[in-house]
């Protein structure tokens, strides 16, 4: 617009200051005038602007979150293993609530559900992958020895977070499956299996707030419990067989109930990573094998919280 502007009165007018050499003043002078002259032509059209930019490049339905760790913090190990701590929580609390999520997708069949469930997936996936890639740069780093072990711990802790998604989405598809072929739970195996949730939705909680909170002593809570889930794996896995040697459970549903059973019980394993990566961190020492032993072995809190869970978690009477 302001071009054929300038050419008719350069050629009309022929104003001397248009042959005149440019200089600092006059440049800014000019540059400055074309900017106002612009914005003031511009500015009646702003809310057309904005309607026809909103209608070329729309917004996403779903909002996608991405997590970047600045490299400038490589220099201070201590601000940057803070900010991963910060990070990692995050990453944390995502995982679980779609595991918890997917549980609820066992009964809750909505489709906002299981989207929002492979959105907080994919969104552990980047986490991982984010912290990952720092955490082995950092690594590389001067750092004290108390912040050496925190970058361990965190690097061992992030794998089983991620994994906990994966079995999530895992459980998420059984239960599309289900729906799919028209399946279900016997009602004694519905009774069977809200005992068996309720466990490691507790495990889960405990793992989660152990890593929270630093929390040692829930920590070693956490190691009992996944002892009795990987009683409670068996013991359903041999009662549904009998089931379907008795007629009341079709073959295909068994191969989603061994499905369900295996992801919810790997779940618990890497709860049991994380709370072992914590109580390695308070011990100064990264040999999971040496924790775990020597938690178990002649331990008598650790058999009494055995006990304890054993007959929190007992399955209802077959045929009951």
């Amino acid at each position: 617009i302001l071009l054929p502007i300038y050419w008719v009165v350069w050629g009309v007018f022929k104003p001397a200051v248009l042959d005149a050499p440019a200089t600092f003043v006059g440049v800014a002078v000019v540059n400055t005038a074309f900017k106002v002259i612009s914005t003031g032509m511009l500015l009646p059209f702003s809310s057309s602007l904005e309607k026809l930019v909103c209608r070329l490049v729309p917004d996403s339905k779903t909002a996608e979150k991405k997590v970047e760790l600045d490299n400038r913090l490589l220099a201070t190990p201590p601000v940057a293993l803070q900010q991963c701590g910060n990070v990692i929580r995050e990453m944390a609390e995502v995982s679980i609530r779609a595991f918890k999520n997917a549980l609820r997708a066992l009964n809750d069949p909505s489709p906002e559900l299981a989207e929002s469930i492979r959105a907080d997936e994919n969104l552990s996936d980047h986490y991982e992958d984010v912290l990952g890639t720092f955490l082995i740069q950092l690594s590389a780093e001067r750092m004290s020895q108390a912040d050496s072990e925190e970058a361990t711990k965190f690097l061992k802790v992030i794998g089983d977070f991620e994994r906990i998604s994966d079995h999530a989405v895992n459980i998420l598809e059984s239960a599309e499956e289900m729906r799919e072929k028209q399946l279900s739970m016997t009602e004694q195996a519905s009774r069977e299996f809200a005992t068996f949730s309720a466990a490691v939705e507790e495990i889960l909680d405990n793992s989660l707030n152990a890593f929270l909170n630093n929390d040692l002593v829930m920590a070693i809570n956490v190691e009992p419990l996944e002892q009795v889930i990987d009683s409670l794996r068996d013991q359903l896995r041999d009662r549904h067989i009998k089931r379907m040697q008795q007629g009341e459970c079709s073959i295909g549903m068994g191969f989603i109930w061994s499905d369900l059973l295996t992801n919810m019980e790997r779940t618990a394993d890497h709860c049991s990573n994380i709370a072992v990566s914590i109580i390695d961190a308070h011990a100064h020492n990264m040999n999971a094998h040496q924790s775990l032993r020597s938690m178990k072995e002649g331990n008598p809190a650790f058999l009494e919280k055995l006990d304890d869970y054993s007959r929190k978690y007992m399955l209802p009477q077959e045929n009951d």
